[in-house]
């Protein structure tokens, strides 16, 4: 009656009682102590039944998420880098090596936001493209405050970038908003000061310590992967390589083993600070794509994010890398001590 593992045959007794037990414990819910009262029999022999049934394929267990999810390199990648969350989507099948974030990346953020935000936090959005993304993804947030953590890469275009996702946040949220009316990248710490001090600019930074739930974006040290890298001269991007600039992440520097370098490019940046951003309880960093991978890599080993969505791609990467051994991400440790 079977062709199960076990070369002896099961009676049509057997069989019955057998699925009639995996009925009670799968489907219904009732215990094995439970199901061997039922059946005037002990618990070790339900024990025993079901797994017979498993055995014999009477009983097939399937856990199915969506199509576009991977939950085993999810689970994979959230153990090898001791990440809280790890979300991994598929990679578009005709992405080339050097193709930007997949877009799905911030509809998937904007759903994982909508389970980590809880009423009464302060969500933080850093600017990036996979950020403004998954802003405008967003159809349910419990009602929070939004604060922008960085300043835009081009103030004239902040009604359509992280000033917009602040707003658009705000609105699905029904909370306050608190963006950033200014540029991310000024000439020099004396500016970026001055700046800092304004009144709309200096009510936006007082509610940095108060973030609890984060997005950020993650860049590679490469023209059209990360944002500041364009802004800067070619002088002051061949100066920060020649640190080892592998990684930039809301203006912040780091090296392929997650050390931070380069702060004095903090200092002319409108940005939350690195300590700051190492306080916040969940920081999710949403980056994909091949041509990102090793800076994924880099700022997982800075501490600094609890979280990430990425794609297979990056993922595959990640878990195959052979370069410095991946550090708990949960150990907050800190990028400049490190």
């Amino acid at each position: 009656m079977s062709t199960g593992r076990s070369a002896t045959p099961m009676g049509p007794a057997e069989l019955v009682q057998a699925a009639a037990m995996a009925r009670r414990f799968y489907l219904e819910g009732k215990s094995k102590i439970q199901i061997a009262e039922e059946f005037g029999v002990s618990r070790f022999k339900v024990a025993r039944v079901l797994e017979t049934a498993l055995e014999r394929d009477l009983v097939r267990i399937e856990i199915r998420v969506p199509a576009e999810l991977d939950a085993e390199r999810s689970d994979a990648l959230r153990a090898r880098y001791g990440l809280r969350h790890a979300v991994v989507v598929e990679s578009p099948a005709d992405a080339a090596d050097d193709a930007p974030d997949p877009e799905n990346l911030g509809e998937v953020a904007a759903d994982l936001l909508g389970e980590l935000v809880n009423e009464g936090d302060v969500l933080g959005l850093a600017w990036g493209r996979s950020t403004i993304h998954m802003a405008a993804a967003l159809h349910r947030l419990p009602p929070c405050t939004v604060v922008q953590l960085t300043g835009v890469y081009d103030a004239g275009t902040a009604e359509r970038g992280s000033v917009e996702a602040v707003r658009r946040a705000a609105q699905v949220s029904g909370g306050e908003a608190h963006p950033i009316y200014a540029p991310m990248l000024l000439p020099d710490s004396a500016t970026a000061a001055a700046l800092r001090g304004q009144t709309g600019i200096a009510r936006a930074f007082e509610y940095f310590d108060k973030v609890t739930v984060a997005a950020v974006s993650i860049g590679s040290w490469a023209p059209g992967i990360s944002t500041v890298y364009d802004m800067l001269s070619e002088e002051e991007r061949a100066h920060y390589a020649s640190l080892g600039a592998a990684a930039e992440m809301s203006a912040h520097l780091f090296d392929a083993d997650g050390r931070r370098i380069g702060r004095d490019l903090g200092e002319r940046c409108i940005t939350v600070e690195a300590d700051r951003l190492r306080r916040i309880p969940e920081v999710v960093a949403i980056a994909g794509g091949l041509r990102k991978a090793a800076a994924i890599g880099a700022v997982l080993r800075s501490g600094l994010v609890t979280s990430l969505v990425t794609d297979t791609a990056a993922a595959d990467y990640l878990l195959l890398e052979t370069g410095p051994g991946p550090r708990p991400a949960l150990d907050r440790t800190d990028p400049d001590g490190a």
